[in-house]
């Protein structure tokens, strides 16, 4: 996942701490006997600690991803969890900070070669202004640490074909996912709700497609929903994906049919991307098929499945062909 190589930001008195310390123990065991070797201990020291600054901070950088470049399904998702205008002030802040105590500790070097009578003060000077300059991103990494918190606990959502699964608790969702994917489901954590999200993948014809069950943002009504959660709803229809949405026409899930009807049909208004209701638990006594609805499975028995899978092949888009995949061009013609 894109995130994921983001490690810990520092705060600015963590990084200031570590640079610090580091330069006074490039001294540790050296011997200070005349002018020029003053000199060159307070140039080691100096350079030392800004290269530990500046290096720190431009890696920053290099761990987030480039949110000009990312897919509009992340990208949104980061707009929601922090800003992505925030994200790009702050790094641009960071940068400059970067950028900034590099030149600084170059000048200082030059002026502790010129000035080999005081090495000790223009180096506390030199130290002095990348303090200041440390402290006033500190804001800017205080940002950028909660982001990658956050950002870190993003699912790992693949850009292929997708049905997004829905519908009230005990529906079944999770156990269409277990028993249409290939191997045990990845369960990741998500930042919009307090339950994690269930992840699988199956292949069909060398064509891989992602199932993806995300309980707390579309098991209850739209009504009953705050704004980060329509937001994070909104984000699901950047991916090439449609809503599969069970019911559970036995109402052994705890659900009556009607409110069950009345979420799916809102489903369908908020999402602008192809949807089917389908009816699950057919294997049960009290099972009875709404009129409304055409197709039955049960997830226990396996009754459908295989008939509904290829229904929601043929509804997804189609992938494009990769080049490795086409006929050679002899066979075109």
């Amino acid at each position: 996942m894109i995130f994921e190589k983001i490690k810990t930001i520092p705060t600015s008195e963590e990084l200031l701490d570590k640079a610090y310390k580091r330069a006074v123990r490039t001294m540790a065991g050296k011997t200070i006997d005349g002018p020029n070797t003053r000199c060159e201990a307070n140039e080691a020291m100096l350079l030392t600690a800004a290269n530990i600054i500046s290096d720190n901070l431009a890696s920053i950088n290099k761990m987030f991803p480039s949110f000009d470049n990312i897919s509009p399904f992340y990208y949104d998702l980061a707009d929601i969890l922090i800003g992505v205008d925030d994200l790009k002030k702050s790094l641009n802040n960071v940068k400059w900070a970067s950028d900034k105590i590099h030149s600084l500790s170059r000048e200082y070097v030059g002026k502790i070669r010129t000035n080999k009578q005081n090495p000790d003060k223009q180096r506390k000077e030199a130290f002095g202004r990348m303090s200041s300059i440390v402290d006033s991103i500190n804001k800017d990494l205080l940002l950028l640490g909660e982001a990658r918190n956050a950002l870190r606990k993003l699912p790992d959502v693949r850009e292929e074909p997708t049905v997004i699964v829905a519908g009230y608790p005990n529906v079944g969702k999770s156990s269409f996912v277990k028993s249409v994917t290939n191997a045990t489901p990845e369960v990741a954590s998500y930042p919009f709700t307090t339950k994690g999200i269930l992840i699988g993948h199956m292949e069909k014809k060398g064509i891989r497609y992602q199932i993806i069950d995300t309980p707390g943002l579309l098991d209850r009504p739209m009504s009953e929903r705050n704004e980060i959660e329509l937001q994070a709803i909104t984000a699901l229809r950047r991916l090439d994906a449609i809503v599969l949405i069970l019911i559970d026409p036995s109402e052994s899930c705890g659900y009556n049919i009607d409110d069950q009807l009345k979420l799916a049909h809102e489903i369908q208004n908020q999402f602008a991307i192809p949807s089917i209701i389908v009816a699950n638990k057919a294997d049960r006594d009290e099972f009875k098929k709404p009129d409304e609805i055409e197709d039955i499975i049960s997830t226990m028995t396996g009754e459908g499945i295989d008939e509904l899978i290829e229904k929601l092949i043929g509804m997804l888009p189609k992938p494009e062909p990769k080049y490795d995949e086409m006929p050679p061009l002899r066979d075109s013609f």
